[in-house]
């Protein structure tokens, strides 16, 4: 579900869950343990990309809606165990955003050092609330964060998925590339924190980066609760069967 890369010192890890890269439970551990395990095999950075024209569909609602109670408990923890490791991550990540990324797939941005996304006619954004999810407050502290409290409170509350311009202007990427130059310019991005100073570069990144981890220092486990309390809801529940079920239809 992962493909690995190594460009030097840079380890690319593409997502390869066709057709859309959604998130089951055995690629938010594949992600997870990808990214816990990249120090140690000496990569310096890492870029997380996806398919061309897909980054993540987010979430597999289909999938997921199909599963009992322990089984999302499990996938929700592995999920937070995912973005703990994103959040504090001792080397730098870049998400080279190859198209769409919706919900999960913006989450997954989120907690990377930079993003570049891909020009053109592409949405992000964290939709949940169209799809009837509560957003995790982890998430949301985490989006406002990097956009803003104004700009956090308009697209989450909306559910709004923006285009590629609009999520540039507003902050939520940090740069736009042709298709072809978006995983380029994500290895560019992290070789020119590699160029710099090491101790200096990891020591103040360590600091820019402290809140976002702090976000993590405690246990997750009634926020998780709390989550899965809504997941089973049964507002969530009916709209997220509906979802499933326009997907399904259009495969």
């Amino acid at each position: 579900m992962i493909q690995t890369f190594d460009h030097g010192p840079v380890r690319e890890l593409r997502l390869d869950r066709p057709p859309a890269n959604a998130l089951s439970p055995e690629l938010i551990a594949a992600l997870r343990d990808a990214v816990e395990a990249a120090p140690g095999d000496g990569a310096r950075a890492l870029v997380i990309s996806g398919s061309p024209r897909m980054f993540s569909g987010g979430l597999d609602v289909p999938l997921l809606v199909q599963l009992d109670r322990p089984a999302i408990l499990a996938a929700w923890r592995d999920f937070y165990a995912m973005m703990r490791a994103l959040a504090t991550s001792t080397i730098p990540i870049a998400a080279a955003i190859t198209g769409h990324s919706p919900a999960g797939g913006a989450v997954i941005s989120l907690f990377c050092d930079a993003r570049i996304m891909t020009e053109g006619d592409f949405r992000i954004g964290l939709n949940e609330v169209q799809v009837g999810l509560f957003l995790p407050p982890v998430i949301y502290r985490t989006m406002r964060r990097l956009v803003g409290s104004r700009q956090a409170e308009r697209l989450c509350v909306g559910g709004l998925l923006v285009s590629s311009a609009e999520a540039a202007r507003i902050g939520l990427v940090d740069e736009l590339a042709p298709h072809e130059q978006v995983v380029e310019r994500a290895v560019e991005w992290c070789r020119s924190l590699l160029a710099l100073p090491p101790k200096a570069m990891t020591a103040t990144r360590r600091l820019a980066r402290a809140d976002l981890a702090a976000l993590f220092a405690g246990d997750d486990e009634e926020e998780i609760l709390g989550v899965l309390d809504e997941w089973f809801s049964d507002e969530t529940q009916r709209v997220m069967r509906e979802v499933a079920e326009r997907l399904t239809r259009k495969k």
